[in-house]
Order: C-alpha cells, then structure tokens, then sequence
C-alpha cells in the first residue's frame, strides 16, 4: 500500500508560501524543507522549543527549556510563570469587535460571539467562580454543552490556575461520576438538558445524582429552557489572571483503559500552551480570516483541541446536537466554515449514505481534517470527489493523552490515498517491533521516543506516578508506548492501523471496557461480559458484545434492548453495541484478566494460535466460539 498510493492534492507555491510553518521556518533561519525541518526539531528539542516560545511570545522568562529528559517525569521549562487563558485574551491581535466564537445548536439558531463580548463574559464568570471560594488549585467540573459559555467558564478557570474538567451531557450519571469524582471539584457547573435529534433531554435527575456523589456547589446553566447562568452567578469585574508554573494543571481529560475507572489525565498549563501554539499555527495553518470547526462535544479531547486554535488569529464554530444527514454541511454554508474537522466515521457515514455536501451550497470549505479513527482510501477520494481536488485533507492521528496531533497535517507537503502527511514536529514518533527496533515500511507499535511539553504531568491521585508509569512507559522502559498500530513509510507519510490494545473508540470518544462492563453487569441476567472494537476498512468499527447469562436467562429482544439502554444511559448512546452474543464463559487468563485484545485479533482473522497462548489461559475452550464467528463472518465476507 505505501508503496503505491496516489498523490491526490498537492499544494500550490502560492500556498506554500502564505503557510505559517514557512515563516516560521524562514524567520529562524531553518531548513523550509518539512522532512529537514522535522528532524531538526527532533534532533535539537531545546532548540526547536526554545523557537516556538519566541516566535509566538510566550511573555516569561526561564532557567531552561529542558532539564530532565527522563519518560516519565521531563522538566520543561522551569522557572517560567504563564497563564493559558492569559495568552489566548490578550488584546493583540483580536480587537474587541472581531468574531472569536461562531455557534449554532439545535435550540439555537447561529449566531456569533466578538472577543470583546468573550472577554467579558470570561470576567463575569472568573468573579462567580471567585464568590465560590474558587482558586488556584481548585477543581471546577462542567456538565455542558458545545456552547461559547463552555468556553468562557473554562477560560474563567484558567485565568484563576484553577483546574478544569468536563463532560457531555449526554453522558450517563454513572460515567460521570466515575470521572469526577476522583477529581473532588469545588464548583460543579451543570446544564438543565440539551436537544439532540429533535427531542429534549431534561439532565436535572442525572445531576441531582452527580452532585450528591461528586460534592461541590452546583451552578445552573439553563441552556433547555434559555435563561442561562442563574441569577447572581455572574459579576461584573475586570479581567485578571493568575501565573502560575509552566507545569501547573490546566486540566484533567479522561482516557480510559481497560481495568478500572477512567484515567484522569492532567495537562500542565504551559505544556497545552506550547504545544497548541505550535499545532494550531504551523500544522492546522490557522490564520487570520480562517474559520475552524470540528465536530466535538465537550467530552472529548477534540473540545479542548478546538479551544486552542483561538490561540491564532482565526475563529471557531461550535455545534451542538445531532450532526446526522446535512446538517454540519449546511452549518458550514450558513457560517463560512473553511476548515471543516470531523471523525472518520461522520465522512464514512456520509459517503455510505450518498451524502453530497457541495450539491446546491455554496461552501468555503478549503481544508478538511479527519480523526478519531483511520479514515479508509475510499473516505480520502470521497473527500475530493465531493469537495474538489484543491481541497487539502489532513487525517491525522494524536490522543487525549497528549490532547494533540503526533501525526497529521502538513499544509506544505502532497496529500497521498489514505496515509497522514507526516509526523508533528517536536514529535519524535517511531514505529517499533517488539524489540524496540525502528521500522519503516513495515507496521509497528506507536511509540514517542523523546519527551513532549504536553504529555500528562501526572494522573489525579497517582501519588508515587506508578499508574502513568505503568500506562505508557513500560512495555518500552522510559518510552511512550501510544497504543496505535503505525506504518512510517520511506516517503515520511505514516498510516495507522487501529489500537493496539482494547479501548473501545466510537466515533473519536474512548471509553475503556470497564466502564461497559459495569453497565452491562448491572443488567440482572448478566453473569459476565466481553466487548471489542473490530476495524473495518471503509465502515465504523464493529462493536460486539459477548455476554454470560445468569441460569435460565435467554438472549432475547428484550434482554438486548435492556443492554442496550443501560450501556445508553450509563455510558454513552455511542457505546451502545452493535450486536450482543451469548456465550458460554468469558476467556480469562490464569490471573484473571478477560482476553480482550486476542479476541479483537481473532475477529480480525488472526490465526488463533498467534493471537493467543492457550497454555497462558485458565479456559481455553472459551475461545472456540470467537473462532467460529470469526470463520462465519470470513465466510460470509468471501460470499
């Protein structure tokens, strides 16, 4: 495949010329040439990030940019005072009458938020926050929707070095609590409901049950019924922020792996700022007049990542509701979208659908980014089908880990079928066998050789760092090890291939398997359970869920459907399998530990014997009936 994909979009000279990755590397005297410029910022990370705190004025001093490489545990720039929300308000260049903020949802028609109003309202809720007792350190937890006071209140929390977390709404109370709670927050701020798919979802019994397990003083954003934060919440005071260390938390994401509760991930605040200044400048390309959008709700790492293109000179657009049919393509005729950002699935969707965005609109769209999963070869040549072959496409490829892209976007290089353009740079990402050696050609485990400033700090409570330890450094000691299947190709292009281990991706939103299981397992005629992500070129992934039933239990329509509303309510309506099975027993091995990963790669049509030692497993009779489904749907994919 590498060796022979098509150039399907390659940039014009005038194009490379306005990129803001070729002034950067012209005002610094650095090879213009991208794979020469890549290495250098591997080759020389002090220097390379050194450049990126002058160049966009980061306004603080430092004692140095690196000063332990140790995985985990670098030390970026010490002695540096910042404030995210600080860099991104300040007056230049936004003058107060310019668009920051576009937004529609299905409550509201699109409208649009100046940076004057933003500033004031960030003010507005930084004072609430204050009247609370909120400060540095503290813990502000938001159930709220893609909307533009989601952004002042994180921003609000920012500017205090207070710590932010959020989640959707349509998030189950369960799956909530599991995050917050581990977070202890101070304030909880907290939607009435949200409209999704036409229908009016009310949140006040989901967060009556979060409020009395997480604590925290709950504020009120009446967004169903329109008034807003409630009355006396906000205040008006002028805008102030608070410095704080380049490694204080900004924010704590989840990212769940497949034991326990969701991992709370804790980004410091100059490592976001950083990161997202060179990410939204010299890969998205965000300039003045651009108009950025991806389709995200506010849990998921793709929120954030939105948030810091505001770090530019371009503007966002948010929505919120449900994207299915036309929908974001006539948000993007409506608001003058001109980089559209989704998940691989929504362009499948519309591909498999015979959705035709530019048929009768009149659309700005000039960039398209992909994510969330591998955007198939037959999703690239849709792309230019319908968008027009000077559409340049980015799939690219990163985590809630890092809350970037490692692999992705670059608008000075061609766009090959199916492959994502090249590696991030400062980001010395590898493709390695299982001996730690670097392949190229061949597919290997994601790994990040050398530190970046926004891997996490730490994890929420992992005193001792064990935990973050035992997440990503190792399967390859003192390397991050990402979960991802790569390719690096001799081109520089990289192709991803789906996780390497079992978190459950649906649509761009991870959710580990324990959360499902406890889902699953609150179901009475539930005994026991196992669920996979199975990779299918071209579709969304398939998602089955293998159940054992309690004695005298049958799998019928009303057992799914119950199945079905539990993993809805409790997780997310993503999760929601797409097929249920009853089996005997659950594959476990000798210490007890459900065999997820071998079963996905059975599914996948791995010999069975490769995918799994059975000398290693405490039944390894459970494994027939993965091996039969697996022959059955070879077989019905053959006929």
């Amino acid at each position: 495949m590498s060796a022979t994909a098509d150039v399907l979009w390659t940039p014009s000279p005038e194009r490379i010329e306005r990129a803001a990755v070729t002034q950067f590397a012209r005002s610094r005297g650095l090879p213009e040439d991208y794979d020469a410029l890549w290495r250098w910022s591997v080759d020389d990370l002090e220097g390379f990030w050194a450049a990126i705190w002058e160049h966009f004025g980061v306004d603080s001093t430092y004692e140095a940019v690196l000063a332990s490489r140790a995985m985990p545990g670098a030390v970026w720039f010490p002695g540096a005072q910042v404030n995210y929300a600080e860099h991104l308000l300040r007056t230049a260049p936004h003058d107060d009458a310019d668009v920051a903020i576009r937004h529609a949802s299905e409550l509201r028609p699109a409208a649009a938020m100046t940076w004057g109003e933003l500033r004031t309202r960030v003010a507005e809720v930084r004072a609430g926050l204050q009247a609370l007792g909120v400060g540095r350190g503290d813990r502000v937890a938001a159930y709220l929707p893609n909307i533009p006071d989601t952004i002042a209140a994180f921003l609000a929390t920012a500017s205090l070095g207070a710590i932010w977390s959020s989640a959707a709404p349509e998030f189950g109370a369960r799956s909530v609590i599991d995050r917050f709670a581990q977070i202890t927050p101070k304030v909880l701020l907290a939607v009435d409901g949200y409209r999704y798919g036409g229908k009016d979802f009310d949140r006040t019994e989901q967060v009556r049950q979060i409020a009395a397990e997480v604590g925290g003083e709950v504020v009120r954003f009446g967004h169903l019924d329109g008034t807003g934060w409630e009355d006396g919440f906000l205040r008006p005071r002028p805008l102030a922020f608070e410095r704080v260390p380049f490694d204080h938390p900004l924010w704590v994401l989840y990212s769940s792996g497949t034991t326990g509760l969701p991992k709370p991930i804790v980004h410091g605040q100059g490592g976001i700022l950083v990161e997202h200044l060179k990410k939204m400048h010299l890969h998205l390309d965000a300039q003045r007049g651009d108009r950025v959008f991806w389709f995200t709700t506010t849990g998921w790492m793709m929120w954030n990542f939105l948030v810091g293109v505001l770090l530019t000179e371009a503007s966002i657009v948010l929505f919120d509701g449900n994207p299915g049919g036309d929908v974001l393509w006539d948000l993007a005729e409506e608001t003058g979208i001109t980089t559209f950002g989704t998940g691989a699935a929504y362009l499948a969707g519309c591909m498999k659908q015979g959705v035709e965005p530019a048929r009768g609109r009149d659309l700005q769209v000039q960039a398209v980014g992909s994510t969330g999963s591998p955007l198939s070869p037959e999703g690239f040549r849709w792309v230019y089908d319908q968008l027009g072959a000077d559409t340049w496409l980015f799939s690219t490829s990163g985590g809630t880990d890092v809350c970037t892209a490692f692999v992705g976007g670059v608008p000075t290089l061609p766009v090959y079928e199916g492959e994502l353009q090249a590696r991030s740079l400062g980001c010395d990402v590898q493709a390695w066998d299982e001996d730690g050696k670097a392949l190229v050609g061949e597919v290997g485990e994601l790994v990040i050789a050398q530190p970046m400033p926004s891997m996490p700090v730490s994890f929420w409570g992992d005193e001792d760092g064990s935990k973050l330890r035992e997440a990503y450094f190792e399967h390859f000691a003192g390397v991050w090890r990402h979960g991802d299947w790569l390719e690096l190709t001799d081109r520089g292009t990289a192709i991803i291939y789906g996780r390497s281990d079992s978190t459950i991706n649906r649509g761009g939103v991870r959710m580990g398997t324990s959360e499902l299981y406890r889902a699953v397992l609150a179901v009475e005629d539930v005994v026991d359970a196992l669920v996979v992500d199975v990779p299918q070129e071209g579709r969304e992934n398939w998602m089955p869920l293998f159940v054992v039933l309690r004695e005298g239990a049958q799998l019928d329509d009303d057992l799914r459907r119950a199945l079905a509303k539990r993993v809805r309510e409790d997780c997310s309506p993503r999760h929601v399998p797409d097929e249920v099975f009853a089996v005997a027993e659950v594959p476990r091995t000798l210490s007890g530990k459900v065999l997820e990963v071998p079963v996905k790669r059975i599914l996948m049509g791995q010999d069975p014997d490769k995918a799994a030692s059975r000398d290693s497993l405490a039944n390894p009779a459970a494994l027939e009936p993965f091996v039969a489904l697996a022959r059955e749907r070879a077989g019905g994919a053959a006929g």
